[in-house]
């Protein structure tokens, strides 16, 4: 059997964008409605990434904590406001203000937006044929050829075989900076210590449950994560996961609750055998996880689970090394930057590799001293080759910079000012470091994205 066959080679794009979650697709539909030509490849058979696929409806990051001010809009907002106009989202601006609400029982998580997966695909399909993205569903993308500094060809595989595009420019938008990865930009993974990531965790959703039961345990004890009762349990042998806590959120209807609980340890998403036995260790206890649920937590008892996640939920993997790296010393100093493109309303969250129920930075002390984190465009930028752009959790930051700048809502922000930038770098033949950031904003500013924080005030 001869492996050393041509590629076929397909028509060429002025962009192609790897992977189709939360940044991809704002960067897919700003390229496209710009004029480029745009190819999007999903590995999946839907949009919408960990949102959908991964289960995590609930998207987090697009407002301030307080539930106060936006700080992502653009085409985030467009995407919102189309599920609300269709009733198949909350509002986060609609809910009452309670001291434990039923989305997240914590007072940060009511400023994120309960979303119903199957519309969102469906509006997400939409958007993409009224912009005329090519869209390329179960497609892998396998490595990238090039010439130079620059990038030539993606090449991607489905059930067609192995082909490559050409194309003038990329956004990696795997969140796992995969195509940055196999082009020779340098990246790192984990924790600087020992390489360890923080762990992941398989989403599953629950209907039948008696919130109001639920509710009233929470307020009796004051307890919206039953640590106690963890504990209880614990002790008498009935709870053996290596996790302290217990995380359910109402989703787009009542009585349905999203259980992001289980911390899955030890997976390393950017390898293949390791997602496998995360996949199979997480169905596993999603089952453990829910007998428990129904004999011993309060509004439980009746609940069925209704969907497991089909693709497993990764926090971290590898992040690029730019020009510029992030640093949590910026954030805690306020720092504000020229060439911001976006913010995130979202607080420190990335559990520590082996204690999962423990934030590092959270408990540290360390405090954000503002409603909001800015972004600056330059950690999108890798070293190296110059025709690719990584929005999303794989910039260039300090780790624990993640913790507010992974969420959804600010994945939105970077994907949108990534496909603006990139019709500059296309049409004028520049380097993605090389973009214009002020031109950038104001073409954000035009497209009602935030860039400006005075004007939330």
């Amino acid at each position: 059997m001869d492996y050393n066959q041509k590629l076929a080679l397909w028509e060429p794009y002025d962009v192609v964008v790897c992977g189709g979650g939360p940044s991809g697709i704002p960067a897919a539909l700003a390229g496209a409605r710009a004029g480029l030509k745009t190819l999007l490849i999903e590995s999946t058979g839907q949009l919408g990434g960990v949102g959908t696929s991964a289960g995590v409806t609930h998207l987090l990051g697009g407002r301030t904590l307080d539930n106060k001010h936006d700080c992502v809009a653009g085409i985030f907002r467009e995407i919102t406001e189309g599920l609300y106009a269709r009733g198949e989202a909350i509002d986060p601006r609609a809910i009452p203000d309670e001291k434990y609400s039923p989305f997240g029982w914590l007072k940060g998580l009511v400023s994120g937006v309960p979303f119903n997966p199957i519309a969102m695909t469906a509006l997400l399909d939409e958007k993409m044929l009224e912009a005329g993205v090519d869209v390329l569903y179960f497609t892998g993308c396998v490595d990238a050829l090039t010439d130079g500094d620059r990038i030539t060809h993606i090449v991607a595989f489905n059930k067609s075989g192995l082909f490559a595009v050409p194309t003038s420019a990329v956004v990696d938008a795997t969140g796992d900076a995969d195509m940055a990865a196999r082009c020779g930009c340098p990246v790192v993974k984990g924790r600087e210590e020992d390489g360890l990531m923080t762990p992941a965790t398989l989403i599953f959703h629950v209907e039948g449950v008696d919130q109001e039961q639920t509710a009233a345990y929470i307020y009796e004890h004051e307890s919206p994560r039953f640590r106690e009762m963890i504990r209880s349990l614990r002790e008498r042998g009935i709870w053996d996961f290596p996790y302290d806590i217990f995380i359910s959120v109402q989703v787009h209807e009542k009585g349905t609750m999203m259980i992001n609980t289980s911390r899955i340890c030890d997976v390393d998403g950017t390898d293949g055998r390791s997602i496998s036995r995360g996949m199979m260790r997480g169905r596993s206890e999603t089952h453990r996880l829910m007998a428990i649920m129904r004999e011993h937590f309060p509004g439980f008892g009746n609940a069925r689970i209704k969907l497991v996640a089909p693709v497993l939920g990764i926090r971290e993997t590898r992040r690029i090394v730019g020009d510029y790296v992030y640093t949590v010393q910026d954030v805690l100093d306020q720092r504000d930057f020229p060439d911001t493109i976006g913010f995130s309303g979202y607080g420190w969250d990335l559990p520590d590799p082996k204690k999962p129920s423990y934030q590092p930075l959270a408990e540290s002390g360390k405090k954000l001293k503002r409603r909001y984190t800015p972004i600056p465009y330059r950690c999108m930028v890798p070293r190296r080759v110059t025709n690719i752009i990584c929005p999303g959790r794989a910039i260039s930051v300090e780790r624990d910079v993640l913790g507010p700048l992974r969420e959804q809502g600010p994945c939105y922000a970077m994907g949108h000012a990534a496909g603006l930038a990139a019709v500059q770098a296309v049409r004028e033949n520049k380097p993605f470091a090389a973009v214009d950031t002020e031109r950038l904003r104001a073409d954000l500013r035009k497209q009602g994205a935030i860039v400006d924080w005075h004007t939330q005030a």
